[in-house]
């Protein structure tokens, strides 16, 4: 979708939100039930906490508190959007959408809204599919939001990969102008790794039953070797083609934000591409992994915290179930 050199955008982002559930889990938390201690998965994930969304609410109730922050900061009213596009692995439930579900909560009926399912890489996915429709003509401002609650899918007698995730939302109101230029934008994926990461039962290929339940098939299942290597290697490739395609080197992007899977991961990343650690985005320590909102969040937090700074070049990255990929250039503008 990006041509070498490309200086007009295809989208921009006007406003950005997230939204982190008040429950923390800490690592002593989880050495309570789990074989497992805070130096361990320090030492292997640089996860130190993570969020647990509330009992009793869902990934819409995180989504909608992501949209409704990312509406305020781009100024616009739920009503002002003409389509809403939910990324998400952890839908409130198989049918109907968690995208009805959050335009109903933002009383906007009539508003096309659907979900995405690209796994880590869903946001990702979302913002390429909304630069598609703004620069089309087709749509004027989409909502993307990425959204999990992926505690809820855990597999607790794992401890490998449950010391991983936690719960979260993102969200951006895209369109034509803001402060967040999409340069360029490239999705990809290769359903032949599909059972690196999954949950088997719970589909039409493996209803949920009692079996499936006591076999734990209806958590998340990673194949976490597997996942380290196809997750580096495709988020190195996808920033390396990136930067080929608007004519930089890899190492002159300002910031580089990986899907934040793991610590361990994302220095990997940076290591393979020869970037320097000041410019590299590592958000993990308080939230985990938190799917399809680890980016929104992650670009969330490096503005509240003046890395965004304008003519900055941003590139995200992120890598999912499927599996499936996704990579954005961003341009800070002046707000």
């Amino acid at each position: 979708m990006g041509s070498r050199g490309a200086k007009k955008s295809i989208c921009s982002i006007a406003g950005l939100g997230y939204f982190l559930p008040e429950d923390m889990v800490t690592n002593q938390d989880l050495a309570m039930f789990v074989d497992t201690s805070d130096e361990w998965i320090v030492e292997r994930t640089g996860i130190r906490a993570r969020h647990r969304v509330a009992v009793g609410e869902a990934t819409s109730d995180m989504a909608y508190r992501a949209a409704v922050a990312a509406l305020d900061d781009a100024g616009v009213r739920a009503c002002d959007l003409d389509l809403i596009l939910v990324a998400t692995a952890t839908p409130d439930t198989p049918v109907p959408s968690t995208g009805c579900l959050l335009q109903a909560r933002l009383e906007c009926p009539g508003i096309p809204a659907m979900d995405l399912g690209a796994g880590c890489a869903g946001f990702g996915y979302g913002l390429h599919m909304a630069g598609a429709a703004v620069s089309s003509g087709m749509h004027r401002k989409v909502l993307v939001v990425g959204a999990d609650a992926l505690t809820r899918i855990t597999n607790y007698r794992d401890r490998q990969s449950c010391i991983l995730f936690g719960d979260g939302a993102g969200a951006a109101v895209v369109g034509s102008e803001g402060f967040l230029d999409v340069i360029d934008s490239d999705i990809g994926a290769d359903g032949r790794g599909a059972s690196m990461i999954r949950v088997q039962a719970g589909g039409s290929r493996l209803p949920a039953s009692m079996d499936s339940v006591a076999a734990s098939l209806h958590t998340l299942e990673l194949k976490g070797r597997e996942v380290f290597k196809q997750a580096v290697r495709h988020m190195v490739d996808a920033i390396r083609r990136a930067a080929d395609r608007v004519g930089i080197d890899p190492r002159s992007f300002n910031l580089v934000i990986p899907h934040q899977a793991n610590a361990r991961i994302v220095d990997a990343v940076g290591e393979m591409l020869g970037v320097a650690e000041k410019n590299l985005v590592i958000d993990i320590d308080q939230t985990g992994n938190t799917a399809a909102a680890s980016i929104p969040i992650a670009i969330g937090r490096a503005r509240e915290r003046g890395r965004l700074v304008p003519g900055q070049l941003v590139v995200a990255v992120g890598f999912g179930a499927g599996i499936a990929w996704a990579c954005q250039v961003l341009r800070v503008r002046e707000r």
